[in-house]
């Protein structure tokens, strides 16, 4: 369901930017991209507790302990509440010095205002709401609330391009895909109860004891979080800062495919957080050492071979989507094939680390990341434009995960570096190899056809599928792997008497 998900909503973004461009207009379709981007540090406000709780209600499953869980997740309601009308509070005093914080005319300053504060009003209503999220996660269940963000993502493209062809503008396409969104909340609700039937949100289950348990762990959650924003979310605002909108516009080219690559292979480590938390809690070394080899094998294989061919063909690929006048995206997407690469190679060892109590050392080195990435940004920025910027998110990213937490994940399952070198990381590598010799050579026949470029990068999945499971991999494993996808298309949840919707 996680793929499906981020299938359907990559498909659905790919299609809408160009027609959204093409509507609204380069610079407010860029204004848009940077009123959003202001709202992502509002996520920031969860104080890590938003990870933490599902950390929490996974220990407690895992315990058989309702009283407990209830608490947490009413504890973490009512704190979520407050936080979310702190968050609207925020948001209105900041849309008032748009036009000061960026270079927007009197008109643009108005219209992003208007913009920020639906975004911002779906933010803040997505507080309290996460509790819900966050128990269908702990569970382990994340396929349901899945069904209601595919079905939610195509009413959303449906009325956006209703509400375009209608003659609107961008108030008015933001306020109607914003209610949506928002009502799609219901059904998150409804799912944490379908999941976990005894589940009670009181004001009397508040306890200032779990507010305090929980704490200890989200502060160093807060940190990696924005850590995180900073490497990934501001991008785009230092852009804006340094070169305009129209910049922005083409950064968001390169990032929209760049986020199409992570979120189609990083589906793996997004739902992995409660089994590690899950195999730590029950003392199970020999599954997180399986979680570690095998998650990074996996997600390695998906992301070098989307990532190569991603940056092969980076610059026809741009020329049929967008056209000529986003051609200065096409070295950003050289750059940022290689972030994508790395971020998501080494995400499973991030989520062993968060989950099995490492978390300080992840924190700390993610806010080294983070300030370096900030620091090299602003600086290149301004001789190199985006490729300076692109530049300053790489560097950072390549030490710090190479030299930091990599090996500390190796570490806390105690498996030395080279065998996961051996068995994960080369078994991954070394068919992207044969696959860029392919496209490399087939990369001439792409000119002004869709088909011929979705057939070159078909063919080059292909290859590398056909390399990585007959020759990369041993047999025992290749075996393995097809008896799992046997046993997830035929499997039946079963009950745990001592918490009702437990799978077993």
């Amino acid at each position: 369901m996680s793929y499906l998900l981020a299938g359907t909503e990559l498909t659905i973004g790919v299609f809408m930017l160009p027609f959204n461009v093409a509507h609204l207009g380069k610079s407010a379709y860029g204004l848009w991209v940077l009123a959003a981007s202001a709202t992502v540090y509002f996520s920031m406000l969860d104080l890590g507790f938003g990870v933490s709780q599902v950390r929490f209600i996974a220990k407690y499953r895992a315990q058989g302990d309702v009283n407990a869980l209830n608490e947490t997740a009413s504890t973490m309601f009512w704190v979520f509440s407050i936080i979310g009308l702190l968050a609207f509070a925020l948001a209105f005093a900041l849309s008032l010095n748009f036009q000061k914080i960026f270079s927007l005319s009197l008109s643009q300053a108005r219209i992003a205002q208007v913009v920020f504060l639906f975004i911002s009003a779906y933010v803040a209503f997505g507080f309290p709401v996460s509790v819900f999220g966050g128990v269908v996660n702990a569970f382990q269940r994340q396929y349901l609330n899945g069904v209601v963000a595919v079905v939610t993502a195509i009413v959303v493209a449906i009325v956006n391009v209703i509400v375009l062809r209608a003659g609107y503008g961008l108030m008015e396409l933001v306020a109607a895909t914003t209610t949506i969104r928002c009502l799609s909340y219901v059904v998150y609700t409804l799912n944490a109860y379908r999941v976990f039937p005894p589940l009670r949100i009181r004001p009397g289950y508040f306890k200032f004891a779990r507010l305090r348990e929980i704490t200890g762990f989200s502060i160093f959650i807060l940190l990696i979080d924005l850590a995180n924003k900073v490497n990934y979310s501001t991008d785009a605002i230092v852009i804006g800062a340094f070169l305009g909108t129209s910049a922005v516009a083409v950064w968001a080219v390169a990032q929209r495919l760049i986020e199409i690559v992570q979120r189609v292979t990083d589906q793996l480590n997004g739902v992995l957080f409660p089994i590690v938390v899950d195999s730590t809690t029950v003392q199970r070394l020999d599954r997180l050492q399986k979680i570690l080899l095998q998650g990074t094998r996996l997600s390695l294989a998906m992301v070098v071979a989307s990532a190569t061919v991603l940056g092969l063909t980076a610059r026809p690929l741009v020329m049929l989507w967008v056209g000529p006048e986003f051609s200065g995206s096409v070295t950003v997407i050289y750059i940022l094939s290689f972030v994508v690469a790395v971020r998501v190679g080494n995400a499973t060892s991030a989520v062993i680390l968060k989950g099995s109590e490492r978390h300080r050392l992840l924190a700390i080195a993610n806010v080294v990341m983070a300030a370096a990435n900030l620091g090299l940004s602003v600086v290149l920025v301004r001789r190199y434009g985006l490729i300076g910027v692109a530049v300053g998110t790489l560097i950072p990213m390549v030490i710090i995960s190479g030299l930091v937490v990599f090996p500390a994940a190796c570490r806390r399952v105690n498996i030395p570096i080279m065998t996961v070198i051996r068995e994960s990381v080369w078994p991954a590598t070394w068919p992207a190899l044969i696959v860029s010799v392919f496209v490399v050579m087939t990369r001439g026949w792409v000119r002004q056809s869709w088909a011929i470029l979705f057939l070159q990068s078909f063919l080059a999945a292909a290859i590398y599928a056909g390399l990585f499971l007959r020759f990369a991999i041993k047999r025992n494993e290749r075996e393995w792997y097809f008896l799992k996808v046997k046993e997830v298309l035929q499997r039946h949840s079963l009950s745990d008497p001592s918490i009702p919707g437990r799978a077993s």
